[in-house]
């Protein structure tokens, strides 16, 4: 299956959630993540949600990051050269949307990808292998590709694996977990 025929598909399972469903299986997976072995980081990189694309809801896993009292970084991308720059998140940070809808940090304190230790990342869908898609522009590709290699890049998805392999290229950075309501994958 191609990557746009995968990217239509999900975008459509998304749509027909209803805003409690994203609600409920949002906390589902914040949940989840607490039975992961990954707190004892320092450095967590979180996206902000895309409401409009009926994306996971972050706010709860920045609630268990702040109440952990984590250092949480966001990122701003640039659309020029499909880059993100990274910011920690204070009671300062100012957020405004891109023109993707893409709450995004105005300023602040900028981060270096190196410094990271846990990413979570956004996807449409993946495979039982660690593959991702995502939007299609390869900004978050780009950016693990900075990130030290054991840096942990945990996606978050409502959905289940694709059963089958999909394409994929060079650049495409596999995925240690995804985390759905239901259930934790590890690759």
């Amino acid at each position: 299956m191609t990557k746009a025929v995968l990217r239509k598909k999900y975008k459509n399972l998304r749509q027909q959630l209803s805003d409690t469903q994203v609600d409920d299986f949002s906390i589902k997976i914040a949940n989840k993540l607490l039975t992961l072995d990954i707190w004892d980081k320092s450095f967590y990189h979180v996206f902000l949600t895309i409401e409009e694309q009926k994306e996971i809801n972050t706010d709860y896993i920045l609630n268990i990051l702040a109440g952990k009292d984590k250092n949480i970084i966001i990122s701003k991308s640039h659309i020029k050269d499909y880059s993100m720059t990274h910011f920690l998140l204070t009671d300062n940070t100012r957020l405004k949307k891109s023109t993707y809808n893409v709450p995004e940090p105005v300023d602040g304190i900028a981060i270096q990808a190196s410094q990271l230790e846990v990413v979570f990342v956004p996807l449409l869908a993946y495979d039982k292998t660690g593959n991702r898609v995502g939007y299609g522009k390869g900004f978050y590709d780009r950016f693990l590709a900075q990130c030290k290699p054991e840096t942990l890049k945990i996606g978050l998805s409502f959905f289940e694996a694709e059963n089958e392999a999909f394409e994929t290229s060079e650049e495409d950075i596999k995925l240690d977990y995804c985390v759905t309501p239901n259930q934790v994958f590890q690759f």
